[in-house]
């Protein structure tokens, strides 16, 4: 029996939107945008995208050509609607690339390195 076993949703939820929100803020900032206006537009307490810039929180590993999704995408959020698109948008990216896979051995302990399970959850066992 395996440890740990989590949905992909879960593991989206824990892991992966914080990890997106804190790249997000990290690039908003450096293009200028306040924490304040950080805040409202992802509908957070300015303390925890504080805590996101200075990487306190969310620090989980996003492959390169994502955070580079991450920063274009960054530029253009100019509504909390935006934040939930754009956080929509990189969620798909992470699937398409199979990168959920990885982020789940980084997250759970005894995933086999076969293990593909997040990637097939359509298929149906009934």
């Amino acid at each position: 029996m395996l440890k740990n076993v989590m949905q992909p949703q879960e593991i989206e939820v824990f892991y992966i939107i914080p990890a997106i929100r804190s790249h997000l803020a990290r690039y908003m900032k450096e293009s200028g945008k306040s924490q304040k206006d950080i805040a409202e537009l992802f509908g957070l307490r300015e303390s925890t995208v504080s805590q996101y810039i200075t990487k306190k929180r969310a620090t989980l590993h996003i492959e390169k050509s994502i955070q580079e999704k991450i920063k274009k995408i960054a530029a253009k959020i100019k509504t909390p609607i935006d934040t939930v698109s754009a956080i929509q948008d990189i969620l798909e990216e992470i699937k398409k690339k199979q990168c959920i896979c990885t982020i789940h051995r980084q997250v759970a302990s005894k995933i086999p390195n076969n293990c593909r399970a997040c990637l097939f959850a359509r298929r149906r066992l009934i």
